[in-house]
């Protein structure tokens, strides 16, 4: 849908972008609802890059970087499905379905809350780090809670256990603790398009 670049000096916190950008996504939409009188369409983010309303992906971020003259280069795509409701649902399709308005919201809208958003969202996080954005990305997400299955190798047998996710750590992974009361850091195993399936856990 659109894309735009931003440069970062403390590569440290450049994955942590993608969660800032969904952020700004959601709230752009709020916001634009808002003005114009009309229920709120309640996009979630689910982790770590991926918009979905009502269960169904409408959206996604996806960002790359480059480093040259000592600053990351990060280029940012973010697509989001506003009028087309195949192959799964849209923002306008799910808005006529709760008001009875025929007002419906428009790309540019969209885009416009979003850079106002992000620009005051980026500036937080380069200021004050994630920390500050935290409290209302847990309210965005669909992940506090939530559990799931990760798998450990045990002398060369897969070994499955259940832990709950509670967060993000600091690099940007899953927070997550055991049924041991063990925090762990959840990472994908990178062998399925699905984060959720395959994730491996590390001690912290």
């Amino acid at each position: 849908m659109y894309s735009f670049t931003v440069e970062m000096e403390d590569g440290r916190i450049v994955p942590l972008i993608q969660y800032v950008v969904s952020l700004a996504v959601t709230e752009a939409v709020k916001d634009v609802c808002d003005k114009k009188g009309l229920p709120y369409i309640d996009v979630k983010i689910k982790w770590p890059n991926d918009l979905y309303l009502n269960g169904l992906k409408v959206g996604g971020i996806l960002c790359t970087s480059t480093y040259r003259s000592r600053k990351f280069h990060v280029s940012v795509g973010v697509g989001l499905n506003v009028d087309n409701d195949q192959p799964t649902t849209c923002l306008n399709a799910v808005l006529k379905d709760i008001s009875p308005a025929s007002i419906l919201l428009k790309r540019e809208e969209i885009i416009a809350a979003f850079f106002h958003k992000f620009e005051k969202f980026f500036d937080l996080f380069i200021d004050q780090g994630f920390k500050s954005l935290e409290e209302l990305y847990y309210r965005t997400w669909l992940h506090s809670g939530q559990r799931v299955i990760v798998e450990d190798k045990i002398e060369d047998q897969v070994v499955q256990n259940v832990v709950t996710i509670q967060g993000l750590t600091s690099s940007g992974y899953l927070l997550a603790i055991g049924d041991d009361y063990q925090m762990y850091e959840l990472h994908p195993d990178g062998n399925s398009f699905d984060f959720f399936k395959g994730l491996v856990r590390r001690k912290i």
